[in-house]
């Protein structure tokens, strides 16, 4: 079986792709909708304060958890198949979602939501990878493709603000209905079907495997992020561990593995998880500290805070098709590393931050986003190209794991590095106060007054010392991860192109 040589994208092949864009774009919306929802759901639904929690987390456990067995179902079904079936769960789940009558019925849907989007999110970046044959195309949809995944994130929350002054908090989830149901009328006209031709028996004892191991992992970085290391969260993350050694050792040994080692046989594929996981770090990490400075820190309402936070995203959408260009023009080891410099760059200036910075914050944070996008785009496509078109599915699942694992490391590590700094600073100060700058605030408010302000004072200058330190963690990371690209990708060249192959996966004049 050979391959053809790399046909170039017609007008079809990008009509196709913007329709694509668009459950990327949702699911990445859905992470951050619920945002400016929650003081209304609590009046409504009078969720516990673990309910609360489980209202918000239930969607992106669902979703990490499920992102490697729907990438791996993906390439033995259909990618389109599973991004249709993907639309209707998430369409469905959004509806019941915005009609829920209580906590429970409401967490009940986020986990659905989370099911849906974990089809969605592998399938549109597989597809990309076989709607587009040659490289520099790719490349530039790929490039594309991240910018809008990231938009995406800080697009959320403003539209679940401006949602909440015109309709009532379920309002924020009917989004999402339109757009599935134009998702359902247009992909069967639109994008072909792909799927592997020889996908082999699916290994079902993987699929409770592979979850056992990403949710307590998600879950333990997660909470040591917004709790600290407590014994629960730490033996959270031992058995995460535990269940990825015995996943990892299955897939090695069997034929019939979810994840193909064929994968990592394709110079630059592990590579690209491993800086992709380090970029998300680096994205995440930045953001536990940036929203909060915004709204603690400078005092702005959650709304004016998410406009601002808007401010960097206008950036983002003329660093990816740039880097695509570069590396194009020059070894990609260098634009990739390169990127990581310019990401470096702006967690250095978000280390100059003092306490009324907000143009200072915005720029750092506009560079780093910038650098990080550049990374983002740049391994994905990378990861993408070096792995079988047949195994598209996989591959981008485990991109999507990679980067879901590295951003709860991201907010883990650097959020404990800032609250110990936080804490030390105000050794001396009472309990509410040295927690988290959130309780600083309420006691502050609680007291009034000169003492009130002076608590206020003492807390946003120990927060803002604590991000700084985090910040120069980051950058010290983002420059060892810049010679660590150099050096593995140095000389891999641009992927080759590798169309799918078999009657399920040609041109897309056999969509339909």
């Amino acid at each position: 079986m050979t391959n053809s040589a790399a046909r170039p994208a017609g007008r079809r092949e990008w009509i196709a792709f913007t329709v694509l864009l668009l459950p990327l774009l949702l699911v990445s919306m859905d992470v951050s909708v619920l945002y400016f929802a929650i003081p209304a759901i609590t009046r409504e639904l009078d969720p516990s304060a673990t309910q609360q929690l489980w209202i918000f987390d239930s969607y992106a456990f669902a979703l990490a958890g499920l992102l490697i067995t729907m990438g791996s179902l993906g390439d033995r079904i259909g990618r389109r198949k599973l991004l249709l079936v993907g639309a209707t769960a998430f369409g469905l789940a959004s509806v019941c979602a915005a009609y829920a009558t209580s906590a429970e019925m409401l967490i009940a849907a986020r986990v659905l939501l989370g099911i849906g989007g974990a089809t969605l999110m592998p399938s549109t970046l597989a597809l990309v990878r076989n709607l587009f044959q040659d490289a520099v195309e790719r490349g530039r949809a790929i490039a594309i493709w991240s910018g809008a995944m990231t938009g995406g994130i800080a697009l959320g929350s403003v539209m679940s603000g401006v949602m909440l002054n015109h309709f009532w908090w379920g309002s924020v989830f009917l989004i999402n209905v339109p757009a599935m149901l134009l998702l359902l009328a247009l992909v069967p006209v639109l994008v072909p079907e792909f799927k592997d031709p020889a996908p082999g028996r699916f290994d079902l004892l993987s699929v409770p495997l592979s979850t056992a191991a990403v949710l307590p992992l998600v879950y333990g970085l997660k909470e040591i992020a917004a709790e600290g290391p407590e014994p629960l969260h730490l033996v959270s993350v031992a058995v995460g561990l535990a269940f990825g050694f015995v996943f990892v050792r299955r897939q090695r040994t069997r034929d019939d593995a979810m994840v193909s080692r064929a994968l990592f046989r394709g110079r630059g594929f592990g590579a690209g998880i491993a800086l992709n996981a380090i970029a998300a770090f680096a994205m995440m990490g930045s953001a536990y500290f940036t929203t909060q400075y915004l709204q603690s820190v400078l005092g702005m309402g959650t709304l004016e805070a998410a406009l601002w936070s808007l401010a960097p995203s206008l950036l983002i959408g003329a660093a990816a098709p740039v880097s695509a260009a570069l590396a194009q023009k020059t070894d990609r080891a260098y634009v990739i590393a390169g990127g990581f410099v310019l990401a470096a760059a702006g967690f250095a200036l978000i280390g100059l931050v003092g306490s009324d910075s907000l143009w200072l914050l915005l720029t750092g944070a506009g560079v780093l986003a910038c650098g990080l996008v550049t990374v983002m785009s740049l391994v994905a496509d990378m990861a993408l190209g070096a792995a079988p078109a047949e195994k598209a599915g996989s591959a981008a699942s485990l991109l999507e794991t990679g980067q879901e694992f590295g951003g709860a490391l991201g907010m883990a590590v650097l959020g404990s590095l800032g609250t110990a700094v936080y804490r030390s600073d105000l050794s001396g100060a009472e309990p509410a106060v040295r927690e988290t700058l959130g309780g600083a605030v309420a006691t502050a408010r609680q007291l009034g007054g000169p003492a009130g302000e002076q608590v206020l004072a003492l807390a946003r200058e120990a927060f803002v010392h604590g991000m700084q330190y985090a910040a120069w963690g980051g950058t010290a990371l983002l420059l060892a991860a810049a010679l660590l690209a150099a050096a593995l990708l140095r000389r891999l060249g641009a992927p080759a192109a590798q169309p799918a192959e078999g009657p399920a996966a040609q041109a897309p004049a056999l969509a339909g």
